[in-house]
This record gives C-alpha cells, structure tokens and sequence, in this order.
C-alpha cells in the first residue's frame, strides 16, 4: 500500500471517530440546551462530515479495486 492510501484510511477513521463523538455529543443534554440556530449548524457539520466519511469510503474501495 502506498503511503498516500494509508494517509486516506487513517483520516477515514479519524473523521468516522470525530462523527461518532459528534453524534453523541448531539443526543446529549448540552445540545438540548444550545440555541436552536446553533443545533441546526452541528446536524448540518455532521451530515457534511458523514458524505466526507462516503467519500473517503469511496476512494478506499477504489483503491481497493486498482490493486
């Protein structure tokens, strides 16, 4: 593997780590708290993050595919 692919799995699993602390973080008493302009820019950051998350999944099964 080819330093550039295991560059682009390891930030897969960071996002996908950063995503599921985002996920808990939005289904905790501290989000229930935030204004709701502020709730709705963490949903949109975490759907964004998570079509990032497809992309990168995307790119891995390629890379996959190509070796």
């Amino acid at each position: 593997m080819k330093e550039y692919q295991q560059r682009v799995i390891d930030e897969k699993k960071d996002l996908d780590i950063k995503i599921e602390r985002l996920i808990d973080f939005i289904s905790g008493d501290v989000f229930k708290q935030l204004l709701l302009p502020e709730q709705r820019r963490l949903k949109r950051q975490k759907g964004i993050m998570e079509l990032y998350s497809d992309v990168l999944n995307e790119r891995i099964t390629q890379m996959k595919r190509n070796d």
